[in-house]
C-alpha cells in the first residue's frame, strides 16, 4: 500500500515538473481513457489564466527547420522556393 503511494506521489512531481501542456495533454488522456474527470471551464478557480498561458510559451521549445536537399546541405535558393509555392 505504501508502494502505491509513493509510486503515485513520484508520478505526480515527474508531471509537475513538465510543464502547463503536458499537464492538459495528459488530463485529456486520462479523460479520454475514463477517468470521470472533466476540464475546467476559463475562469474557473484552478484553471490556467492566460498568464500561464503566456509564461508557458515563453519557454518553449522552438522547432528547427531541417533541409535535406542537395545531399544534407541547405540550400537557400530551394528553400526560397519551396516556401513560396
Amino acid at each position: 500500500m505504501v508502494a502505491l503511494e509513493y509510486q503515485a506521489l513520484k508520478n505526480l512531481q515527474k508531471m509537475a515538473r513538465r510543464g502547463l501542456y503536458a499537464n492538459i495533454h495528459a488530463k485529456r488522456k486520462r479523460i479520454k481513457a475514463g477517468s470521470g474527470e472533466k476540464m475546467r471551464k476559463p475562469g474557473s478557480k484552478g484553471a490556467p489564466t492566460k498568464a500561464n498561458f503566456k509564461r508557458s510559451a515563453k519557454t518553449a521549445k522552438k522547432k528547427k527547420r531541417k533541409s535535406y536537399e542537395h545531399g544534407g546541405m541547405v540550400c537557400s535558393a530551394c528553400n526560397f522556393k519551396n516556401q513560396y509555392k
